[in-house]
């Protein structure tokens, strides 16, 4: 497939041979020649782990320092007090039972990341099999099911990320935004790499982390020094 020239002035400043260190493929990223649009900084990591096995799962949640640079709108199912502490917290919407038929027959998923008490657990239920392929079902694992809403809100709201294998054992994530600068996306990078590290199942043998690859939305991979 014959690649853009923006691409090609792109891949100039890349040595395809060459491994980096974090702070110097980042600080590459930065002199890329920039798109109309504020790109995102994407972190793929190959694991040494199978997906297949449920004690090699590795999934999970952190709060990048700096935040993703986008804004992420949050649906909360909850009831009575919880409802209004959702809305307190700066949920974007707020409801229960009613919104079932919504989402089901007017196909609305104007949301990024649903939070639920977990007596509302029953109710979403019935929405498994619309949310689930999207990735949207609430989940204990990621912090999303809940009785403490105000945190979930918050945390989704100032840069919480879930990371989680996909079937080829790769994490694949956003990171921030290249306006950000090197500085605070190394702060992300390590923040992550961090927690995926800490995530390590004890069912993992030989080497864990594969390889590791920075790469912007419409740039060229960069791959990284990670021991």
């Amino acid at each position: 497939m014959k690649k853009g020239k923006r691409y090609v002035e792109a891949a100039k400043l890349v040595d395809s041979t060459k491994v980096y260190e974090a702070k110097d493929a980042l600080e590459i990223i930065e002199k890329m020649p920039k798109p109309k649009f504020d790109e995102t900084v994407e972190l793929h990591v190959k694991l040494g782990v199978d997906s297949k096995h449920a004690d090699q799962q590795v999934r999970g949640t952190v709060v990048l320092p700096h935040g993703t640079g986008k804004s992420l709108r949050v649906l909360v199912f909850a009831k009575g007090d919880k409802a209004k502490e959702a809305e307190a917290a700066g949920a974007d919407y707020v409801g229960a039972e009613e919104l079932v038929p919504k989402i089901e027959k007017e196909n609305w998923f104007e949301y990024d990341v649903i939070v639920a008490t977990p007596d509302m657990m029953g109710v979403i239920g019935r929405l498994g099999k619309v949310l689930g392929p999207k990735g949207l079902m609430p989940n204990p694992k990621s912090g999303t099911v809940t009785m403490d809403v105000t945190k979930a809100v918050s945390e989704i709201k100032s840069g919480k990320v879930e990371y989680r294998l996909d079937k080829t054992n790769i994490i694949h994530l956003g990171i921030g935004k290249v306006s950000f600068g090197a500085e605070k996306l190394v702060d992300n990078y390590q923040t992550i790499i961090d927690a995926i590290i800490k995530a390590k199942p004890a069912a993992s043998k030989g080497q864990y982390i594969k390889s590791v690859a920075l790469t912007t939305t419409m740039g060229p991979s960069l791959y990284i020094n990670q021991k």
